[in-house]
């Protein structure tokens, strides 16, 4: 006698792993049901009106040099656009702050970049599959800040770049994997420049939360908000997922989407692989704060670098009004600003401008979410090399998926998109 499931698979998680999964599944006739422990899609993709605009709490930007993400955008005819550009440049040398344009920032930070990554397509010529060459191994196991003080610059060099590096990890430089770095740049083919603007120019002109809106709109089967996850059991002959309240359902199998960072504290039984649990527990480098700010206008639109040192290391303009202006602006410490402080906030801002008035302040303090406890994807050292590999297995009928065990843009949208077909295609083919 067969035995009875509720589905074919049970996604667990609708950020854009999950719902790109679940939809991949459908078209394949296989039956699925979503479950999602918050009240909205998109998991770190969180798009919410505050400070009279649709910000971007979580994820940001995109770009046509990310293949899945884009594909994703043509398919369902979004529009993609850039907001206000930077009519001035501010950035910090030899701790004096100068100013100019931001051509001129990008031509000061070149030969650092050159020398640091100007390899990384030699060294990961391959960034959509798992890196298995010596080299990259053995670059993986400094941190980003060993790898830039072993370059020889000039101070003010090295505080530009640092500064620069800090605002694309989103963590210290000293606890960040050189490797990060270096996948970034590989997946546009060693042009840091490319890689520069892809993670930090463009975005969806009605709010990212289109994107997991529309891939979700094609699903076939069910999704359920609200419904937290409490256990999971897999065995040979399938998984068994029970949520809060103490519903259990039973599916051949099930793709989890959860972040890294929390995948250790979830209750799974037979228990995940030592290896994944250790990457888990280990956490990633990613520790940052993403803060908005409503200013008062009117101003010039502007960029600004600090340095690795300060409470904020980037901040640039988003939205210009005749009377006011958004600024988006991240720091490599959550712990360092109190992100409700407008008080906090303004000492930040005035080590460019202190002829700047903040009226409110935005934020999703990602390290203190109990469904992510980080922001984006930033490996430790060694721990691609020494993980990467065994998170993409399944154990047994239990598949992983997610952004931040993606191979090309790990931590992007694509990251997890890319995920989210690839576990869809070998779920629905072991089916």
């Amino acid at each position: 006698m067969s035995e009875i499931f509720d589905t074919d698979v049970i996604v667990i998680g609708a950020g854009l792993a999950g719902v790109t999964a679940a939809r991949e599944l459908g078209t394949r006739g296989v039956d699925t049901i979503v479950l999602e422990a918050r009240d909205r899609l998109g998991g770190r993709l969180f798009t919410e009106k505050r400070l009279g605009k649709y910000l971007e709490l979580g994820g940001n930007w995109m770009h046509w040099t990310q293949p899945h993400v884009w594909a994703e955008v043509t398919r369902y005819g979004l529009e993609a656009d850039r907001l206000a550009r930077a009519e001035e440049t501010f950035w910090f040398a030899n701790g004096e702050v100068c100013k100019g344009d931001l051509p001129g920032f990008m031509q000061l930070i070149d030969p650092g970049m050159e020398a640091l990554v100007g390899n990384a397509g030699k060294l990961l010529p391959r960034p959509d599959l798992v890196a298995d060459s010596e080299d990259f191994k053995e670059a993986d196991q400094l941190t980003l800040q060993q790898a830039l003080d072993a370059l020889e610059l000039s101070d003010d060099e090295r505080q530009a770049n640092e500064a620069a590096w800090v605002g694309h990890c989103n963590g210290p430089l000293d606890q960040v994997g050189y490797s990060a770095a270096l996948r970034w740049t590989a997946a546009t083919s060693g042009a840091w420049k490319v890689m520069h603007e892809a993670s930090s120019v463009y975005r969806l002109k009605e709010g990212n939360d289109q994107l997991v809106k529309s891939i979700a709109g094609d699903i076939k089967g069910e999704i359920r908000l609200n419904t937290p996850v409490t256990k999971i059991e897999h065995d040979a002959e399938g998984v068994s997922v029970t949520v809060e309240g103490g519903e259990t359902l039973r599916a051949r199998k099930a793709i989890l989407t959860a972040p890294l960072n929390i995948l250790h504290e979830l209750d799974i039984a037979p228990e995940l692989s030592e290896v994944k649990r250790e990457a888990s527990q280990t956490g990633t480098a990613s520790q940052g704060v993403k803060l908005w700010m409503r200013v008062k206008g009117p101003i010039k639109p502007f960029f600004a670098y600090s340095t690795k040192d300060h409470p904020l290391s980037v901040v640039r303009t988003e939205f210009v009004g005749e009377e006011d202006a958004v600024l988006v602006s991240f720091g490599a410490d959550a712990s360092r600003i109190d992100v409700t402080s407008i008080e906090d906030a303004q000492k930040a801002l005035s080590v460019w401008r202190d002829d700047i008035e903040i009226l409110e302040l935005a934020a999703h303090d990602w390290n203190e979410d109990q469904y992510a406890k980080e922001t984006w994807l930033i490996n430790r050292p060694l721990a691609y090399s020494q993980s990467q590999a065994e998170l993409q297995r399944p154990e047994g009928n239990l598949h992983l998926a997610s952004g931040d065990i993606a191979n090309l843009w790990a931590g992007f949208f694509d990251g997890a998109i890319e995920s989210g077909l690839r576990v869809a295609r070998e779920v629905s083919e072991q089916l």
